[in-house]
């Protein structure tokens, strides 16, 4: 078993994975919290969108997918704000029409290969130096963001209507919070893939939410989650040759029925008042 982590790769996935698992562990936590799970699915798919412009034009991948999500959240952010009763069908079309044009875009671009499709499923296993320092520098800003306005989070999460009567702009908090969901989510694409990142913000966060009952132990025990499962993930890869984004989900999935069953049945026979 320990002979695998002398492979570079295995080494550059796991410290990959750490990372990530801090990303989503907060931004995923963030998006349960504020109820935006639905519309971080919507900017997730969208962001293949941007990662289509940048390899038709030959911009960097990462810069693409950045601009697009941004530029997608913001939209997103508008409508949750000013206009609530479209905003799901706003999703929806957003959803597919930036799965449509990253599709006919990568298709579109010389030299097309299957390397695309590791930002749809994930490929953990080929991170890069450079995706973890991309990681590094998100994460210790996100971890400054969150440390530095924990009490205004705290406040527009649980209680937005009162925290904006204490003059505190919610609303430009509602819009950064969103950029920095959409953000986390391209850092972190190549972990698991755009179409299933969805599962590595919610899952986790959702597990947390049971286990916790403060917004910053959700987003430690979030993190957890995800670390010990994308490490079984990697493990299962490895070893059984399955693809590596399934995997996780697949665990994360196991592990929140199993928690949710218990709970169930802990709630059932023994009653919070009788604790």
């Amino acid at each position: 078993m320990t002979e695998i982590l002398e492979y570079s790769f295995i080494q550059n996935a796991i410290i990959g994975a750490f990372f990530t698992s801090i990303i989503c562990g907060i931004i995923g936590t963030l998006a349960v919290t504020n109820r935006m799970v639905f519309i971080s699915g919507g900017i997730a798919h969208s962001i293949y969108g941007g990662v289509g412009i940048a390899a038709f034009w030959g911009l960097p991948i990462l810069l693409g997918a950045t601009l697009f999500s941004v530029f997608c959240a913001i939209i997103l952010a508008y409508m949750l704000l000013y206009a609530k009763e479209r905003l799901d069908a706003l999703v929806g079309s957003l959803w597919a029409f930036g799965m449509a044009l990253g599709i006919i875009l990568v298709e579109l671009t010389p030299g097309y290969n299957k390397d695309f499709m590791g930002y749809l499923f994930g490929s953990i296993l080929s991170i890069t130096h450079n995706d973890i320092q991309y990681m590094v520098i998100f994460a210790c800003f996100l971890i400054l963001f969150i440390a530095l306005n924990y009490r205004v989070i705290i406040g527009i999460s649980y209680d937005s209507e009162f925290t904006q009567l204490q003059g505190i702009h919610t609303h430009i908090f509602s819009i950064v919070l969103m950029i920095l969901i959409a953000i986390g989510i391209v850092i972190t694409m190549r972990s698991v893939g755009i179409i299933l990142i969805i599962a590595l913000l919610s899952i986790p966060a959702y597990c947390s939410e049971i286990l916790t009952n403060s917004l910053v132990k959700m987003m430690l025990v979030s993190s957890l989650i995800s670390f010990v499962c994308i490490l079984g993930g990697i493990s299962v890869s490895y070893f059984y040759d399955f693809q590596a984004g399934a995997s996780i989900v697949i665990l994360l999935s196991l592990f929140s029925f199993i928690l949710a069953l218990v709970y169930y049945v802990l709630n059932k026979f023994y009653p919070k008042k009788d604790l």
